[in-house]
């Protein structure tokens, strides 16, 4: 089957070859051939070693397919079922599983770091990103990896719904709880950063600015829930309009970059909420001084994958989109090929494009 590789960070080209195989199904495990799969900053963060991975590795994590096989003992999920992948499967015994929080649960994130689940040039084995690797026409993950979705949601919507839209828009309505009526920052309008202003607008926030250097994308920001957008030198400047200088109820950092931490910090009211949803690196230090984090009274929260339990959140979240109250088809920017996988991380550096989605045939 056909694949995308990464040999080492830093390669200028990912290594598109026809000639990988999978291991063999275990009896907890599925088999899903892959239709969809978004090009996501996270991938981008693994080219590049932000995000560490084993290597050789298939990137690629956001992706929805259909299922081909199961083990002997998977009752979830059965051949022909569309599926969204799940890049955290919860182990469902760890101790943060046992206490609520599957998003963190760290059982089978460590085992693909040693678990290669695909082989190319005869037995040369290859490692997928967080386990999964949807840059590949199929893949094997643990059955809690493969959630069940409606079959009426196109492939395209159901891969955004397997990361971005779950880790943004999760980030609004299950890590910040946004109230209805309060008033939101989000700096950085990717993908993720479009999430969290649906999110926003969903849960009724009337002030929704977002912040990023490039106007192109302030459009589209309007367009999905945002009330306002500026560029990053004009911040402070729209806050003293927006809030008088008091400060918005909730900031949100999707970026993954110290600096904008701050900036969310700096956009947030004495006592609001300023929430981490981008992936930055480890030696990014950010500078907040104990003296604000004590006497600022703001609470400083990391959102990772948007506090979710697929389990309950992917089927939610395609139904808002079913309602009509998530804008999920415009934030898909350009459907691709495969073969385009370089062009489109090429493009994705560049910061101009949202969500690139490989259609596979």
């Amino acid at each position: 089957m056909r694949a995308a590789l990464l040999h080492a960070v830093g390669d200028d080209k990912l290594d598109i070859r026809d000639d990988f195989t999978l291991m063999p199904v275990g009896p907890t495990d599925v088999r899903v051939k892959i239709r969809a799969t978004g090009v996501c900053h996270s991938d981008l963060s693994v080219i590049s070693g932000v995000l560490p991975m084993p290597l050789p590795v298939i990137p690629g994590h956001e992706g929805a397919g259909e299922v081909v096989e199961v083990g002997d003992h998977v009752t979830s999920v059965k051949p022909g079922d569309h599926v969204i992948i799940n890049w955290t499967p919860a182990c469902g015994t760890c101790p943060n599983c046992i206490v609520g929080q599957p998003f963190l649960c760290m059982t089978y994130v460590m085992e693909s770091f040693s678990l290669a689940r695909f082989r190319y040039g005869g037995e040369t084995p290859a490692f997928g990103m967080a386990g999964c690797g949807t840059w590949a026409e199929e893949i094997v993950v643990p059955w809690q990896g493969a959630i069940k979705v409606d079959p009426e949601v196109p492939y395209e919507v159901a891969a955004l719904i397997g990361c971005g839209i779950t880790t943004g828009v999760g980030a609004a309505i299950n890590t910040a709880k946004v109230k209805p009526g309060s008033t939101v920052a989000v700096i950085g309008c990717g993908g993720v950063g479009l999430s969290v202003i649906q999110g926003a607008r969903v849960s009724g926030a009337t002030t929704i600015l977002a912040v990023d250097p490039l106007e192109s994308k302030h459009a589209l920001a309007k367009k999905v829930g945002a009330t306002d957008a500026c560029t990053p030198d004009k911040l402070m400047e729209t806050i003293g309009a927006l809030t008088g200088g008091q400060g918005f109820d909730y900031g949100f950092e999707v970026v993954g970059k110290s600096a904008s931490i701050m900036s969310a910090w700096q956009a947030t009211r004495r006592g609001g909420d300023v929430i981490v949803v981008g992936a930055g690196a480890m030696d990014d230090v950010v500078p907040l001084t104990a003296f604000s984090l004590l006497f600022e009274g703001k609470n400083l929260l990391s959102s990772l994958y948007g506090g979710s339990d697929v389990r309950r959140d992917f089927p939610f979240f395609a139904n808002l989109w079913k309602a009509g109250k998530l804008d999920l088809d415009s934030m898909i920017s350009s459907r691709i090929k495969l073969a385009d996988l370089n062009d489109a991380v090429a493009a994705l550096r560049g910061g101009d494009v949202l969500r690139q989605i490989v259609v596979f045939d």
